[in-house]
């Protein structure tokens, strides 16, 4: 049975978020990431800003600099991780067979799907339509007999857009005189690394044995069989979720203890949320500490198995009193790892028999949670999560 792949790609997901959110912003560069002036990288920008040569994971002070009159803004990540919800869900009315790769980008195996909702082209034209009506926001959808000919169709006509590759020699076809970059698992160094041998486009490595690419060691025999056209990957439904975690870079260095403490017991709340939406419990707490010369730490301990913020946020604070604090801090995270799913068994530790408080504790966590998923995000607020957000938004 030929295989029937759709990759679909959000255009420039966040900055349409908000350009939709905010109509005056169309027609301008749109940077995401952080403000001129202050420390960080840019997340995405809009098609007008990437005129300027303006790209992800660019410093924002070169993204200043390549497009002065740009348009930036911090990334709000609560809307864009709505907007992906919304976009997942549409996805998930065609197949279960979905791999995602970010929030805005994922690949779904509609081979039997054909029989209960027309053939692919249909599902992926009735994809976009969708999305744009659901959401407001745009996305190129690329259909493929492979993985690597779905997400090459993709980029074809974007932003908008909607192409097919049918078979192998189409794909040979379309991409044969493009530069090796075009072709997946081919990257700036391996690119490099070819072209001083003196492959440049796709159609130099046809007259190849697979040997002759040795030199790059496994991923050689990827390359020449992708620019045949080959590709056995499969799509592989998310595993299960490994951490959860959140980190934050600040503008303004934290100097004290007290600082970083307000912002564990933030991030422990914002962590346990998500472990609690996902339904999963972790047993392994990490704090990541980077202080203002680069230099990163982390501590990490295992407890039971939990998704409770208090139990996060003590276990957060025990591993920040084996923290230096010797200079000042500009990143905070915390993480949860080593998961097990909702259903579970849960070794019980002798702390859960003796300790009355902790099982008071998440009983008023789980209320914090029912509360604010059925009234909306933030609708109650303990007293450090409100001092939190008042210090952090001055420090940013």
């Amino acid at each position: 049975m030929n295989r029937k792949i759709i990759h679909i790609d959000m255009d420039a997901f966040y900055a349409s978020v908000e350009i939709r959110d905010n109509p005056e912003l169309l027609g301008k560069p749109v940077i995401i990431g952080a403000l001129p002036g202050t420390r960080g990288v840019v997340s995405t920008c809009n098609y007008e800003a990437r005129k300027y040569g303006v790209h992800s994971a660019m410093s924002v002070s070169e993204a200043y600099r390549l497009c002065p009159k740009g348009i930036f803004l911090n990334t709000h990540m609560s809307k864009y991780v709505k907007e992906s919800e919304k976009i997942h869900k549409i996805m998930e009315s065609y197949t279960d067979m979905i791999e995602y790769v970010s929030l805005d980008e994922g690949y779904m195996d509609v081979t039997a799907s054909e029989k209960f909702f027309g053939s692919a082209e249909e599902i992926g034209k009735d994809l976009k339509k969708r999305v744009f009506e659901e959401t407001g926001l745009t996305c190129s959808v690329g259909i493929g007999y492979s993985m690597t000919s779905a997400k090459t169709a993709s980029e074809e006509k974007k932003p908008d857009g909607f192409f097919v590759i049918p078979n192998r020699e189409a794909f040979v076809e379309l991409i044969h005189d493009r530069p090796i970059r075009a072709l997946y698992g081919v990257g700036e160094k391996t690119a490099k690394q070819l072209a001083n041998r003196g492959y440049e486009v796709v159609s130099d490595l046809y007259e190849l044995n697979p040997s002759d690419l040795d030199f790059l060691g496994k991923i050689g025999k990827e390359i020449y069989l992708h620019a045949q056209g080959y590709c056995n990957r499969e799509v592989t439904p998310n595993e299960e979720q490994k951490s959860v975690g959140r980190e934050y870079t600040f503008q303004s260095d934290l100097t004290t203890r007290e600082e970083i403490e307000e912002i564990i017991h933030f991030i422990s709340r914002q962590v346990s949320n998500i472990l609690k939406n996902k339904g999963i419990k972790g047993k392994t707490v990490t704090i990541k500490i980077k202080y203002s010369n680069m230099k990163s730490i982390t501590r990490s301990r295992t407890i039971s198995y939990t998704d409770s913020a208090r139990t996060i946020y003590d276990t957060g604070i025990k591993l920040l009193g084996f923290v230096e604090l010797n200079h000042p801090v500009r990143l905070v995270g915390v993480t949860v790892s080593n998961m097990e799913g909702e259903q579970g068994e849960k070794q019980l530790s002798f702390e859960d028999f003796v300790s009355e408080d902790t099982e008071i504790n998440d009983k008023i966590d789980d209320v914090i949670f029912d509360i604010n998923k059925t009234m909306g995000r933030g609708s109650i607020k303990t007293g450090k999560e409100m001092l939190f957000e008042k210090n952090f938004r001055n420090k940013n």
